[in-house]
């Protein structure tokens, strides 16, 4: 009778489905929405932040602020071509442009607005300076020659900026990461309860496979295939809710809405959504390993 029992396909349904099995399987596709959200949320700070450092890394910029004395306009202008002047004549430096009052406009706009620049303010010269690949240029040396040839000129190298460019892309990294995680401890413990819960349904049933000789691991694989499927379609589909989402945050421009200044857009990559398809894979084995390990210490508790 062992042998007969064991013979059976642990496949098979052996058990009946259970009647609650819709509200797990929602919990499922719930977490995995969640977790495909904060999976795509690091892929996008990640991208975010290696573009902006790509942007920034060999250049150097260099503002020069109108002189709050004197012939401000003629004061500024001098102290400009002296730091542009400065600037090509330095090692290491491959070309020093001056930004244009366009591009220094289109560059306030978001803070201030398309019509918040007043005439006759006078705004800050700016000097894009591109650092030559592989040169090193002395910044603290750099600085102290503008000090000298233009006294209100101010240089920034970026690394402050890319500092902390580096450290908010770590925590929305890590952020969502931890969040993996719990969603991944609540998925575990929402199994758990389930498939114990099934156990006590059906402990009769349970009872006549072990007294026709049927092994805790043969109950096990009859159990742990149900939630591995059912745990596979359901964070299937709240992952494709995700990757909709992403997708169509991409194509908020078509309805009007502008991407907000300063942050990257929401919308994935289509390289990028294959990333997503993590989700269900774990979320599976997650239920798989889960039902297994509960049904086997359930089963041999009780025999």
């Amino acid at each position: 009778m062992r042998e007969s029992a064991n013979a059976i396909l642990p496949r098979d349904p052996i058990l009946p489905k259970d009647g609650g099995a819709a509200p797990l399987d929602f919990v499922i596709a719930v977490m995995a929405f969640l977790a495909a959200l904060a999976l795509g949320a690091s892929l996008v700070a990640s991208r975010a932040a290696e573009g902006w450092q790509s942007g920034l890394s060999d250049r150097i910029t260099v503002q020069v602020v109108p002189p709050e004395s004197g012939d401000i306009q003629a004061g500024l202008k001098a102290e400009t071509d002296a730091a542009l002047r400065l600037l090509q004549a330095t090692p290491g430096i491959a070309h020093a442009r001056l930004l244009s009052d366009a591009e220094i406009n289109a560059l306030v706009e978001p803070w201030i607005g398309k019509d918040g620049v007043v005439a006759g303010i006078p705004l800050p010269r700016l000097i894009d300076a591109a650092v030559t690949p592989g040169a090193q240029v002395d910044v603290a040396k750099l600085d102290t020659a503008l000090k000298d040839g233009a006294p209100h000129a101010l240089l920034d190298d970026h690394r402050r900026w890319m500092a902390r460019l580096k450290g908010l892309a770590d925590a929305v990294r890590y952020s969502a990461y931890g969040i993996l995680l719990l969603i991944a401890g609540a998925t575990a413990a929402a199994v758990s309860f389930a498939t114990r819960a099934g156990l006590d349904a059906h402990h009769e049933m349970v009872a006549l496979l072990h007294q026709m000789g049927a092994l805790p691991g043969f109950i096990a694989r009859a159990v742990e295939w149900h939630y591995f499927v059912s745990a596979l379609f359901a964070a299937a589909l709240g992952t494709l809710g995700a990757a909709l989402f992403f997708l169509a945050a991409g194509g908020l421009e078509i309805f009007g809405l502008e991407a907000v200044p300063f942050l990257p857009p929401l919308s994935l990559r289509w390289t990028e959504i294959p990333w997503l398809l993590a989700v269900p894979v774990m979320t599976s084995l997650i239920a798989w390993a889960t039902a297994r390990l509960s049904v086997l210490s359930v089963v041999k508790a009780i025999y």
